[in-house]
């Protein structure tokens, strides 16, 4: 009698998500039809199309959850952090007793697969990490985490051995930290490394010796943390635990562990007669050192004005400070990670738009992204790069640059419509291709995500010019100054202002703008050549000549005829009055082409 030959199993080594509902039978109890629609909704709105994007399959719907396979972790973790954070978008405004929320549980196993399941101890693990997830929260096995470290832009709670229902041998699971407010929880001191760009703000000292200062140290303290947390790629330690160290002795690095975080932020402030003072200090936590320090003397007017300017001001010199911070980190890691590429980055594109500091940064940024194609900071800095290079005048490729940018700016946005300085910079390329009053939105757009991002009221000044509304650019670049003074684009700025100053004959105040421009970066060959012309119509020819000479030993390819074919905008008024720079720079000197 001929034997059967045994039916061969397919199995195959996959990443599993497993999904399901919190508190999903309380829900259904309140309101049946309501919960069926609205989880409807969600798996379709959010879930599936997330799992398609990211290569998976739902293998089975459960109910109140489902089942998913993925042929990679990274993968499988972007697609959960993708319809988690949709999740969230949808159901934000619903009452949180009836508020759907998705606990999720990943691993990587070796599965049987059938045409509508799958099984083995893979899919188990996963299904068992889900029911130890947060609602909300996503639950990683060690085998996920071993592959996704460095390559998905998040941070992870060590959760340590988990003894995990009917699975033999316990399994070391780690928790996606997804409030970015709170630090990691249950984690062993060690067990991580420190999150790029984490820190804890103290409450600031009272020294006034005035009780009835607390309110207005206090709200120092809160308003900083929240405009802190705005900074793309933060970690900030929220105010409910930082005001648990309120009024002790600490150590620093003894803060550092406990809340594990790299830098901590302390101050105080004092009262004298009609003024206040705010000193402040950036430490490392790791190592005590002070990165950075600032005193803030201001006559005492409102003092929630005064507060507002503080803040603000600290937010936007803090953001400078820790990149600066963190690409020094960087240089010295032994094996540097998709954000630390990008940090190093942004280092350089903050030392000014030099060809050399330009090429450098791309370099960083192609880096961090081969790392990390889902670096969405990385991605924005690689389009940074492009409109720098295109606004300036030594590329032949000017709509090329700009087209590239945009197109990677709108994929960008697509994926993360929060980014504030992804707007800022899609808007300064509607800026320079013609686009003024779209620029303008993007701006103020970022503005609203970022109430501190000085560099777009910057970009605003320039459209208003472009617009031939040169009279109101100087407001938005004192506003742009007065958030970020000593900002590595405040020459820039300045050289707005006077560059509006010159096209509306105003040349005396267009000198005193241009020299400040000058003062602030020698090496920007276009506030030489601003300057010259400005001087030229005041009939001050040798100083004139001087500005042309030292514009062209930094750019020797500028000529009159390219800066006339660069006009951003084809709007009369302000094509008319260019012309008269034109002729300024004829005046001085500067060569035809």
């Amino acid at each position: 009698m001929e034997q059967k030959r045994p039916v061969r199993v397919e199995r195959r080594l996959s990443a599993i998500l497993a999904a399901d509902v919190a508190g999903y039978s309380r829900l259904m109890h309140k309101d049946e039809e309501a919960t069926h629609a609205k989880l409807t909704a969600l798996l379709t709105d959010a879930v599936d199309p997330a799992i398609a994007e990211h290569g998976g399959r739902i293998v089975k719907n459960t109910g109140d959850g489902f089942l998913a396979e993925f042929p990679s972790a990274v993968e499988a973790v972007r697609a959960a952090m993708q319809f988690q954070t949709r999740i969230k978008e949808l159901t934000i405004d619903d009452p949180e007793d009836r508020r759907i929320a998705f606990r999720v549980g990943i691993n990587i196993g070796d599965v049987i697969v059938e045409p509508h399941d799958i099984f083995g101890d893979g899919v188990n693990i996963a299904a068992r990490l889900e029911s130890i997830a947060e609602p909300g929260g996503i639950c990683i096995s060690s085998a996920v985490y071993d592959q996704i470290r460095a390559k998905v832009r998040v941070e992870f709670a060590d959760l340590g051995e988990q003894n995990l229902k009917n699975i033999a041998l316990p399994v070391r699971a780690y928790a996606v930290v997804r409030d970015r407010s709170s630090p990691p929880t249950q984690a062993e001191p060690g067990a991580l490394s420190l999150p790029h760009l984490s820190i804890v703000v103290l409450p600031f000292a009272n020294l006034s010796g005035d009780p009835e200062q607390n309110y207005f140290v206090d709200g120092v303290t809160e308003n900083l943390t929240t405009d802190l947390s705005r900074i793309s790629g933060s970690l900030v330690i929220a105010c409910n635990t930082a005001f648990t160290y309120k009024g002790k002795a600490f150590d620093v690095k003894q803060i550092g562990r406990e809340l594990r975080v790299r830098y901590v932020l302390e101050g105080s402030v004092q009262r004298g007669g009609n003024r206040m003072r705010v000193n402040v200090q950036l430490i490392d936590a790791q190592t005590s050192n002070h990165l950075w320090a600032e005193r803030f003397d201001k006559p005492l007017a409102d003092l929630f004005d005064m507060q507002d300017e503080i803040v603000a001001r600290l937010a936007g010199t803090l953001n400078a400070q820790l990149v600066a911070a963190e690409a020094r980190h960087a240089e010295r890691a032994s094996q540097p990670d998709s954000m630390d590429l990008y940090f190093q980055g942004r280092a350089w594109l903050n030392k000014g738009s030099t060809a050399e500091s330009r090429a450098q940064a791309r370099g960083f940024f192609e880096r961090a992204l081969a790392l990390d194609p889902g670096n969405i900071d990385a991605r924005v800095g690689a389009a940074w790069v492009d409109v720098r290079t295109g606004n300036s005048y030594t590329t032949d490729d000017r709509a090329a640059c700009f087209a590239a940018a945009e197109a990677a700016l709108t994929k960008t946005l697509s994926l993360a419509p929060e980014h504030a300085m992804a707007h800022q910079v899609l808007g300064l390329i509607l800026i320079s291709t013609n686009r003024a009053a779209q620029g303008i939105a993007e701006c103020e757009r970022a503005l609203a995500l970022d109430r501190n991002l000085a560099s777009a009221h910057g970009a605003i000044g320039l459209a208003k010019y472009s617009m031939g509304l040169g009279d109101e650019t100087e407001c938005h670049v004192q506003e742009a100054l007065r958030l970020s003074p000593r900002d590595t684009s405040a020459y820039r700025w300045m050289m707005y202002a006077g560059f509006a100053k010159l096209l509306l004959s105003a040349d005396e105040e267009a000198v005193a703008r241009l020299r400040r421009s000058v003062e602030m970066n020698r090496n920007f060959p276009l506030a030489h050549f601003y300057l010259a012309a400005a001087l030229a119509h005041l009939g001050r020819r040798d100083e004139a000549r001087s500005a042309v000479q030292a514009g062209l030993a930094l750019d020797p390819t500028f000529t009159i005829s390219r800066f006339r074919a660069r006009a951003s905008s084809d709007n009369p008024t302000y094509l008319t009055q260019r012309e008269r720079i034109r002729d300024g720079m004829r005046k001085a000197g500067l060569p035809e082409g």
